[in-house]
């Protein structure tokens, strides 16, 4: 069993910037890939970015610009650090922990809530 616990959202102006961290408990093996979503209200969850145990990444390609995943296999974090925040990013970010090789090892955190505004 894992857990995930996020942490690092509040508010923030437009503008400005925001680091979230992701920390994960249980058996995060490398078959394990690492990722935050978003959601807001009456929207579906969207990826916003995903590493995998070797480094790999895959990003919602508007976000790139702006936000930066990583991950520290050893802690078993995941963090996404997000520059230049439009009102637009306000969500709930999830961290989500899945096995790539085990579809039934799919984990998600609380979520954590990001507001930019003025």
């Amino acid at each position: 069993q894992v857990q995930l616990v996020e942490s690092g959202g509040g508010l923030v102006q437009p503008g400005g910037s925001l680091r979230l961290s992701c920390q994960a408990s249980g058996n995060i093996d490398s078959t394990y890939a690492m990722a935050w979503y978003r959601q807001t209200p009456g929207k579906r969850r969207e990826l916003v970015a995903a590493m995998s145990f070797q480094g790999n990444t895959n990003y919602d390609d508007d976000l790139r610009p702006r936000f930066t995943i990583s991950r520290d296999n050893a802690k078993n974090t995941v963090d996404l650090q997000m520059h230049n925040l439009k009102p637009e990013d306000t969500a709930v970010y999830y961290c989500n922990a899945f096995s790539l090789t085990r579809e039934e090892d799919d984990y998600w955190g609380q979520g954590t809530q990001v507001t930019v505004a003025s």
